[in-house]
């Protein structure tokens, strides 16, 4: 079944009086680009501008033609919202109709076009259903059908997964991901949540207080986050180089980085770095002895506490430095203080490795 017309989306100094500043950005036709960044940083905001709902400045190019004057009715755009926004009183198959009666289309192609949605997103048995008797997944299902029901040529999804359980959400975006390759309608999927963005982008755009701060692929995003702030959002403030790999059986590897051997998990051969978030690094008083890989005894060379509850954490290893984040009772209750010595451990499922 085919989705919308590939088109390739360009925005050329974006900005807003509510939020956005200068922002320049290019969807390739056919790709789906994460837009990822905390709560309040734009991300709905700029989704809005691309529908055409919102006043902006700048420029908003498909296919290099300007829709600046275009309503959001003539975009070509399909919306999935946070609250999926689906009416209450139309059972399922008719809230997927909805955009094409509004489009005025022939009957005959709006039954097929449904059904066509029904059997894609896998929901034929909800077909005559109301809204409130569906679950959070199957109504998910429902409104990306009714986005994809006007063969959009680009597909918004803002948060689509936010309300779901873990196990519902990971399988939905694996879904997601398929259909999304299946019809190649350019997407743009908004989250803050590092691994959706990790496992579901071709691209990845940070965006932090209505600024455009880093775009690229996800491995070279989550490996090297271009500054602090950026480094924060992704929990990947530890990124080590490694000058060597070797492989020391099942499914493990033992790195060098700096001098200092760390065991890591990877199904690939060669490996140049490795990421460990602060907050998923263990500080000890004395040596775990529950542990057998990855202990090491480190100095601490400096102790921050940014907020009540947390405390960071600069402790040297070998010749690496490591931040480490702890609640602040936890850290109290080491009694820990600057020069002197604690045991860093560094959990195998901890580590992310970039081959």
């Amino acid at each position: 079944m085919g989705g919308g017309i590939l088109t390739k989306v360009e925005l050329r100094n974006i900005s807003n009086k509510y939020i956005l500043r200068d922002v320049n950005l290019t969807i390739d036709d056919g790709q789906l680009l994460v837009l990822l960044g905390p709560t309040g940083s734009g991300k709905t905001t700029l989704l809005n501008v691309i529908a055409g709902i919102i006043d902006y400045e700048g420029n908003v190019l498909f296919d290099g033609k300007s829709v600046d004057d275009k309503p959001a009715s003539k975009r070509g755009v399909g919306y999935v919202f946070q609250d999926l926004a689906l009416f209450p009183h139309l059972d399922v198959a008719s809230n997927i109709a909805y955009g094409m009666k509004v489009q005025k289309k022939p009957l005959s192609e709006i039954e097929k076009r449904v059904d066509e949605l029904l059997k894609l997103m896998k929901i034929e048995h909800l077909k005559n259903r109301y809204p409130r008797d569906l679950s959070g997944g199957e109504r998910q299902r429902v409104a990306l059908a009714r986005a994809l029901a006007i063969s959009p040529h680009i597909l918004l999804l803002d948060e689509p997964l936010n309300n779901l359980d873990p196990l519902t959400r990971r399988y939905l975006r694996a879904e997601i991901r398929q259909m999304q390759k299946q019809l190649k309608v350019t997407t743009i999927f908004v989250t803050h949540d590092v691994d959706e963005a990790e496992e579901i982008g071709d691209k990845v755009a940070v965006l932090i207080n209505g600024r455009l701060r880093q775009v690229g692929t996800p491995g070279e995003v989550f490996s090297s986050p271009v500054d602090d702030e950026v480094a924060d959002l992704i929990g990947l403030q530890n990124v080590l180089i490694c000058s060597s790999s070797r492989y020391i059986g099942g499914g493990l590897y033992e790195v060098d980085c700096k001098g200092t051997s760390i065991v890591v998990a990877c199904e690939g051969s060669t490996i140049s770095r490795i990421a460990i978030p602060a907050k998923e690094i263990y500080l000890y008083v004395d040596k775990p002895v529950s542990s057998k890989v990855n202990v090491y005894k480190g100095r601490i060379l400096e102790v921050l506490s940014p907020s009540s509850s947390v405390v960071k954490i600069r402790v040297k290893v070998g010749e690496n430095i490591l931040l480490v984040e702890l609640p602040k009772d936890l850290f109290d209750s080491l009694g820990l203080a600057v020069g002197e010595e604690a045991f860093v451990e560094l959990k195998l499922k901890s580590i992310r490795v970039y081959p």
